[in-house]
């Protein structure tokens, strides 16, 4: 049994890591941190587990042996580094650091400490997602000029999201650092890791970071990627539109089916069946935990969406398209 230490439940999905760590059989709540001590004890009482004020007393005991991520962005670095010099696994929420500096930080600690890390990428393992590798891998779309993934809810306009994501400081950013990362990660699974990225951010309800945004992002060959992310819109549908040298995809145009339109297709078109999702990263890195084996691809994709997001936030400070060659490893 991995015995796990809840850390914070800052971010709005740390109940949602609750009921997976409960829902698997090999894995445990044994303590709660929280850097607001009442949430965290609010949530101790919950779930019937002692709750612990220092975060160096619960990374001390040795009846954890993991903990779960759920703290404001900003401290992702310190709470992580920290985490592997004391030997815990670590499973995180996106992004794991603001800057791609961090994530290398981080890293090199799980490294020298021989700990297990692994991160929310959940559109990354969708059912959708597996089905759309198929299609681009049997080449039917020829070579990819164009990918577009656009994601947005309405939770700026109706108030829903807690107003801690609005704090720059916190999160590091808005909608694209929040939303956008399962748009931006889905971009670069479909094209690879870009030259450059351009982006714009728009502040409809008037916060401190942005609540509507677009990130492009630049390859060698010429193909575009672009990243749409929003918390101002009430019926957006989450789509994918990949476009190619013989053919385009559409998946969430506005049904939940994926449409090949090509030449290389008998009657010029087809629907591709969508089949199983493969398991959540929380599951696989309880087998990585288990087996002694790393959460290689997944780390790799985490530690990519961090500099695109780096780069995207420089771009709009600097008003510029940024390199990633540029950013401070």
């Amino acid at each position: 049994m991995i015995r796990i230490g809840m850390i914070s439940y800052w971010h709005v999905h740390a109940e949602d890591y609750t009921r997976q760590v409960l829902g698997n059989s090999e894995t445990k709540i044994a303590a709660i941190w929280d850097e607001l001590p009442e949430r965290g004890r609010e949530k101790a009482e919950k779930y019937g587990v002692p709750f612990i004020e220092s975060l160096d007393e619960l990374l001390s005991r040795s009846d954890i042996d993991a903990v779960v991520v759920d703290a404001p962005t900003n401290i992702h670095r310190d709470v992580m580094v920290k985490a592997a010099r004391a030997g815990k696994h670590i499973f995180t929420e996106k992004v794991v650091a603001p800057t791609i500096r961090e994530v290398n930080e981080i890293l090199a600690e799980v490294r020298e400490a021989g700990v297990k890390l692994a991160v929310s990428l959940p559109r990354l393992y969708d059912n959708y997602t597996q089905a759309i590798r198929g299609v681009i891998e049997e080449g039917t779309l020829g070579k990819l000029t164009l990918a577009r993934v656009r994601l947005s809810h309405n939770g700026s306009t109706a108030n829903w999201l807690p107003e801690h994501f609005y704090s720059k400081e916190q999160c590091g950013g808005g909608a694209l650092i929040d939303l956008g990362c399962h748009p931006v990660y889905l971009v670069r699974l479909f094209l690879g890791l870009p030259t450059s990225v351009s982006a714009t951010y728009g502040y409809v309800t008037g916060r401190e970071v942005e609540d509507n945004a677009v990130s492009v992002m630049s390859y060698e060959g010429g193909a575009i990627g672009i990243a749409e992310a929003g918390f101002v819109n009430s019926n957006s549908p989450f789509s994918i539109e990949l476009h190619g040298t013989e053919g385009t995809l559409l998946y969430g145009f506005p049904e939940e089916k994926i449409v090949v339109l090509s030449g290389k297709l008998e009657g010029g078109r087809k629907e591709v069946p969508i089949g199983d999702r493969l398991p959540f990263a929380f599951d696989q890195w309880v087998d990585h935990v288990k087996n002694g084996t790393e959460a290689s691809e997944n780390v790799a994709f985490a530690a990519d969406l961090t500099r695109l997001m780096e780069a995207a936030n420089r771009s709009v400070a600097e008003g510029r398209s940024v390199r990633l060659d540029e950013l401070a490893e």
